[in-house]
């Protein structure tokens, strides 16, 4: 067992599991009973954390990111939040878009704020819910990984969203899950969050993250889990906004399955705000034929922290994957790029691409890239790399020369380094939307 002894909220989870497993069995009636399964695959997961602990710099997927002085605060396990925050996801509203909008807060989905009726074909339950149904239980059952917050989540995980869409059905309007994460006091939040794009049908998600606690108020620790299956001939669009405010902090674990000639696109875009994002990302290529298209943009700010890590896992003949990240840091802020493309043996006819490109414009701004080929195959095409640089003086100089200021003229290099990025979200009023917000903070430049 690891020892803790600087961290106290590794007590606190500690002393949190044994009430858990105090709380309601499968044998007692009850909205949060749960299967004896599913207990044991919780105290499965528990073992494993409590064999590694928290992460540490010693850690190498960890050694640019100090973890540790954001858990020496502490944390109420309990996230429940009851008042009504329909204004806070309105934070988050999309101009012009029309989805159907599902708001959680602090993990718990909130009907009274949410939007529209999902039409037929698509099924969203809470994981409370879902974990209850024999029919969909066995997904909270299933080992979740050996990663240290994963393996927490899975031990301590309390509600989350569960998304079924069903054989050949494409719903006609996008999926909008607003997350609102506030509090009156210091909180650990762990959803568990479910997505199943089941044969021939598919599905745009959009995410965005909104918080409600002023920069000086109560720590928010989200230690987030998505299992997102992929079946064959489905397709998911997926889109992930991270607007969260400075007293939270994300931890984010994206686990995607794909099968036979399945499509996955990603977009995740982090924008100044929360002072720790960590985004892991696991796309595993299960089947053959099977592609995956992965795009990231960060503009960092402040004495913000964002750590991108992505594994591509390429286990099947003739798959495609596309990768393409782009930061732009600010202030003091540091961004970190872990990406790793893994060709199995019998991946065979793998075209796999990775790119990590970084705009520094801050003089205390810090970039770690860290783009990774490992292949045990010897017929691919695959390749990666990574840049680092500032602004062109010869393109301010152009800029300038023509009459306009320096702080637009900045403003419309940014927008010309993330357009490689954002062209690709085929939603145009998605598109406007992200534009509009890394609009708003390109006048932090020079302040």
């Amino acid at each position: 067992m690891v020892q803790e002894p600087a961290i106290p909220l590794y007590e606190e989870v500690v002393d949190g599991f044994n009430k858990l497993l105090s709380g309601p069995t499968a044998a007692v009636a009850g909205p949060r009973a749960e299967s004896n399964s599913l207990r044991r695959a919780r105290e499965a997961a528990f073992g494993r954390f409590r064999e590694r602990g928290f992460p540490s710099i010693k850690d190498e997927d960890w050694r640019y990111t100090q973890i540790a002085r954001f858990l020496k605060d502490k944390y109420d396990l309990s996230g429940t939040f009851d008042q009504d925050q329909s204004a806070l996801a309105d934070k988050a509203e999309i101009p012009s878009l029309d989805s159907y909008r599902i708001v959680l807060v602090n993990g718990t989905w909130q009907r009274n704020a949410s939007r529209g009726v999902p039409p037929s074909g698509l099924l969203l339950l809470t994981t409370a819910e879902a974990k209850q149904d024999p029919v969909f239980a066995h997904y909270f059952e299933q080992r979740t990984g050996d990663h240290h917050f994963t393996a927490l989540n899975a031990a301590l995980f309390t509600d989350g969203i569960f998304i079924r869409v069903d054989a050949n059905a494409v719903p006609d309007r996008p999926l909008h899950i607003v997350h609102v994460y506030t509090a009156d006091r210091n909180l650990l939040v762990q959803p568990r969050h479910v997505v199943i794009v089941n044969r021939n049908a598919a599905l745009t998600v959009i995410e965005s993250v909104v918080s409600g606690s002023p920069p000086d108020g109560p720590r928010i620790l989200v230690n987030s889990v998505a299992e997102i299956m992929v079946e064959q001939d489905a397709q998911l669009e997926h889109i992930l906004i991270q607007t969260a405010g400075q007293s939270t902090r994300l931890i984010q674990h994206t686990t995607v399955r794909q099968k036979r000639q399945s499509l996955y696109n990603n977009f995740t875009v982090t924008l100044p705000g929360s002072e720790l994002v960590r985004n892991e990302l696991h796309v595993r290529m299960e089947e053959e034929y099977s592609e995956s298209h992965l795009y990231g943009l960060y503009l960092t700010g402040g004495r913000q922290l964002v750590d991108n890590h992505t594994l591509v896992d390429h286990q099947k003949p003739s798959c495609q994957s596309n990768e393409l990240y782009k930061g732009v840091l600010l202030d003091q802020s540091t961004g970190i790029f872990n990406g790793k493309i893994y060709v199995h043996k019998d991946a065979q006819k793998t075209n796999a691409f990775q790119q990590n490109n970084n705009l520094v414009i801050g003089d205390k701004a810090t970039i770690d890239s860290k783009p990774q080929l490992e292949i045990f195959a010897d017929d691919v095409k695959c390749s990666h790399g990574s840049t680092v640089g500032q602004f062109s003086e010869e393109a301010l100089f152009y800029l300038r020369s023509r009459g306009i200021g320096e702080q637009t003229a900045k403003g419309l290099l940014i927008n010309a380094f993330a357009f490689d990025v954002t062209e690709k979200i085929r939603t145009p009023a998605l598109r406007s939307h992200i534009n509009h917000l890394i609009g708003d903070h390109i006048p932090a430049v020079n302040s």
